[in-house]
């Protein structure tokens, strides 16, 4: 499933002893509103990746300070609370399986 950020300690979020797809997104923003769709499915089929939406209008201060999100959506990709890859646009979902598993 994928959650919604509500402002929880960012670290514990993304610091597990696995991947999680961070997905930086704005509810105003065409692209985003077609990945949601997309994640929300992969979110289902690919449970052992958990997935993450941010809202950056709400998390403003996460998304462009200390992320440096400059476009929407952007997804990130984390392993153990790492960046380990970053792309920016619309893509379907199985699009964004091969790039999640490019970095296992």
């Amino acid at each position: 499933m994928l959650k919604a950020y509500e402002g929880q300690d960012f670290n514990e979020v993304i610091g597990q002893d696995r991947f999680v797809l961070v997905d930086f997104f704005a509810t105003w923003c065409g692209p985003c509103k077609m990945l949601m769709p997309q994640l929300e499915a992969l979110s289902e089929e690919q449970k052992d990746v958990p997935m993450v939406k941010v809202d950056i209008d709400n998390y403003r201060a996460l998304a462009k300070e200390t992320y440096g999100i400059t476009s929407v959506p952007t997804l990130v990709l984390f392993k153990d609370g790492v960046e380990v890859g970053r792309q920016s646009g619309f893509a379907p979902k199985e699009n964004v399986w091969k790039w999640i598993q490019s970095f296992k």
